[in-house]
């Protein structure tokens, strides 16, 4: 019977609905290629919110081209009849399910992440000790940026198994952390107004978010965190990089000293 209905389905084949396929699927590659190449660069000059809503969006726009495509091809390839449709599906589905298991594990867990969206681009996550920004996210594979500017493929699979932490979640706030090591003996209600004023006062910082100072009592000393929202979540590195500096400078002002490197190796 399966036999019969895919050859039946087949024998429904001629070189103008071959010809017909082939040009819908090309105008399907001009689409995604003008929405991956496009969007992205506009969300870029963009920026802020306008910027995540519109790379999020680039995914779901390819998935739904891709989809269109397959309801437009079939019907001109194949009578669209239950018979013919069920087996030629059928074959499709099995040959496929053979031919690439790890691939349709990866695609399954990509229409998954499309549906939750653990991360989606624009994010800064990190997943198996990879840390980056989200570059895109394709059917099997989304492409994160790490700081040293290295591409790194994560396949959608590693969704089943491994933990994801996203640090934008969607939005353009990312807090930084800037841990500092004091040698002990000194106000540390004062320094905490320092450090606090000293990331108050950062040209890169987010004021109308707030910032708060924990600090750790360690055997090698006080310790401190500067907890605070950079402008951008790009702008994260060179925050920390601001919030050192200044709080260094700030420090020296008042005699306060860092933890020498013995006392932590001691």
């Amino acid at each position: 019977m399966g036999d019969f209905g895919l050859k039946a389905a087949l024998s429904s084949l001629t070189s103008e609905s071959v010809f017909q396929a082939i040009m819908l699927v090309l105008v399907a590659a001009v689409l995604i290629t003008l929405i991956q190449t496009f969007l992205p660069r506009l969300a870029y000059s963009l920026g802020g919110k306008t910027r995540l809503y519109l790379l999020a969006s680039v995914p779901l726009l390819r998935l739904l081209v891709i989809v269109a495509a397959i309801v437009l091809v079939v019907p001109v390839l194949i009578e669209p009849s239950f018979e013919n449709m069920f087996a030629v599906f059928g074959a499709l589905g099995l040959a496929l399910g053979f031919a690439f298991k790890d691939y349709a594990n990866s695609l399954i867990a990509g229409i998954v992440t499309l549906y939750e969206m653990p991360y989606r681009p624009g994010d800064w996550i990190e997943i198996n000790g990879q840390y980056g920004e989200v570059r895109s996210i394709g059917t099997r594979a989304a492409e994160i940026t790490t700081p040293d500017d290295t591409v790194v493929v994560i396949p959608h699979s590693v969704l089943w198994s491994a933990l994801i932490s996203n640090s934008t979640d969607g939005s353009d706030n990312l807090m930084c952390v800037t841990e500092l090591c004091l040698q002990p003996g000194h106000d540390v209600g004062r320094i905490r107004a320092l450090l606090r004023d000293v990331a108050y006062t950062s040209p890169l910082v987010k004021t109308w978010q707030p910032v708060l100072v924990h600090v750790y009592n360690r055997p090698y000393g006080m310790c401190y965190k500067i907890k605070a929202y950079p402008l951008a979540p790009s702008d994260q590195f060179a925050f920390n990089s601001d919030l050192v500096a200044r709080s260094a400078e700030a420090l020296a002002k008042e005699g306060v000293q860092f933890t020498c490197v013995e006392s932590l190796v001691g």
